[in-house]
């Protein structure tokens, strides 16, 4: 069992961030990036992620043995994209010994936010005209802390109730930019998509304050189930 913090050069993390449209591998010791890539165009499956992960290993001339800590992304986001993560980084975390964290998705793009002295909303498309909105403020050190569970809202609803001064971030704002108000303040577009490499981050600081998940109950956070799923419950009621 690798025991974490062991070593000079600090605890040793592979991130995996596949929550996303843009799914990608980061490599870190402590707090510190060794190495991000994207997977191949919006490719999220195990013949684009597992080839990503060696070649950075093999990059950085880590063993899968010197790993210390999986990160992953754990929602919400793309069901497939994050079953795909969790699964990888609970069976890489099994093969070889290793802690393992999952960190929320908005609390990843809310970190890439820059700080600043107002409440930050982070904000998801959840399909079917419904949004997910984070929420967070900045502590005295940049750190983005949730200060509301996450809601699921009607789109058009949460437009209709958007303050003018908010500040937002996140990828649910590039379908409905041209609707918000005017006075509202939006991060860079490039802080909008979550990156492996602030999953790692995260995940070191929660590591710093003893923080990690159980291999075995470690899942993904869907906050709704899958139109599939809906489907399948919907078939079994009528046969009832």
């Amino acid at each position: 069992m690798a025991k974490l913090g062991s070593g000079e050069t600090g605890l040793r993390i592979v991130a995996l961030e596949t929550s996303g449209v843009t799914a990608s591998v980061a490599l870190a010791e402590g707090p510190r990036l060794i190495a991000e890539a994207a997977l191949p165009g919006q490719r999220r499956s195990t013949q684009s992620l597992a080839p990503t992960l060696r070649v950075l290993l093999e990059q950085a001339g880590w063993r899968p043995a010197d790993v210390e800590l999986l990160a992953v992304s754990i929602g919400p986001g793309s069901f497939t994209g994050l079953r795909l993560g969790v699964a990888t980084a609970k069976l890489f975390a099994y093969a070889t010994g290793a802690k393992v964290r999952g960190v929320d998705t908005l609390r990843v793009i809310a970190a890439q936010a820059e700080p600043h002295g107002t409440p930050l909303q982070v904000v998801l498309d959840a399909g079917r005209g419904e949004l997910l909105i984070g929420h967070f403020r900045f502590a005295t050190d940049g750190e983005a802390v949730p200060v509301e569970t996450t809601q699921l809202v009607e789109a058009a609803k949460w437009l209709n109730e958007t303050s003018e001064n908010a500040t937002l971030t996140g990828t649910g704002l590039r379908a409905i930019r041209d609707r918000l108000p005017a006075g509202t303040t939006l991060t860079r577009e490039a802080c909008w998509e979550p990156r492996a490499a602030t999953v790692a981050q995260l995940a070191w600081r929660d590591v710093q304050q003893g923080l990690v998940d159980d291999i075995w109950t470690l899942a993904p956070v869907y906050y709704r189930r899958s139109a599939a799923e809906e489907v399948w419950e919907r078939k079994q009621d009528a046969n009832r």
